[in-house]
């Protein structure tokens, strides 16, 4: 257990470095991590007590250097401290509320996402490491997505995908999807039942087209109700030409039809 000095003897936000300012190796690197925000962004709009940090230094002992994970998402703390938001996410200022869980991506260029930054995060308490290893890059046989859960200190890697996180009542893993205009492999969170949400395009194009539908289904039941109608008019016209005595035999009242 990391043992802090007191608040009034520890540097703040402003004092330390933001990010360790590594490049990243695409866009796409910082995209994943945006995506799962945006999804929690939407889901949790009435909540106020998280945050979901994306290329941001970690502080977690006045000793050493920030560690930048790609996200990471803690529970039990302000969404947004002040207008500013947060330079980087320093826990002595945080009530000491670890990360409940952290995001890594393999990137082409070797960042330490098995051995040292595991080790880190362990240390640090980080409940669940979360390791994105794209099709490309992939890393000493390494599966595309590998969740790793702390157990007694140590993570053990958990084999269902998508990994139910119950702390937050959500599923973690990967799914093809369209995100900024480009379709292919994110990562995803996922219900209970299994389904993931949407990405705001692909929640647009579901109300389109759940719009187009109701349209479409209105206007079949106009031409149906339409139809109906001629059908009624057509007959209508046929009884009102037979004479009194032909309605008579047919059971009908002529006076039914002036």
């Amino acid at each position: 257990m990391l043992q802090y000095k007191p608040l009034t003897n520890l540097p703040t936000a402003e004092e330390l470095p933001e990010t360790d300012h590594q490049p990243v190796d695409s866009e796409f690197q910082i995209w994943v991590s945006t995506l799962l925000a945006i999804l929690l962004t939407s889901l949790w709009k009435d909540r106020n007590d998280w945050f979901w940090g994306v290329n941001l230094g970690i502080y977690y002992d006045p000793e050493k250097s920030a560690i930048v994970p790609d996200g990471f998402l803690s529970l039990g703390v302000e969404l947004m401290p002040s207008e500013r938001g947060r330079l980087s996410y320093v826990l002595w200022r945080e009530n000491n509320v670890v990360p409940l869980l952290v995001l890594e991506y393999v990137s082409k260029t070797y960042g330490q996402e098995y051995d040292q930054k595991m080790v880190d995060y362990a240390q640090m308490g980080v409940l669940y490491y979360v390791v994105y290893n794209p099709i490309y890059c992939h890393r000493r046989q390494h599966q595309p997505l590998e969740v790793y859960r702390l157990v007694k200190g140590k993570y053990v890697l958990q084999t269902q995908e998508p990994v139910w996180i119950e702390e937050i009542g959500l599923g973690i893993g990967r799914g093809r999807g369209t995100y900024k205009g480009w379709t292919r492999e994110w990562l995803y969170w996922y219900d209970r039942e299994g389904n993931r949400l949407l990405a705001p395009e692909e929640e647009i194009d579901s109300i389109e087209q759940q719009l187009q539908q109701e349209r479409q289904q209105k206007q079949q039941a106009q031409q149906q109700f339409e139809q109906e109608q001629q059908k009624r008019q057509q007959l209508l016209t046929k009884l009102q030409s037979l004479t009194p005595e032909q309605l008579t035999t047919l059971g009908i009242d002529p006076e039914l039809l002036d």
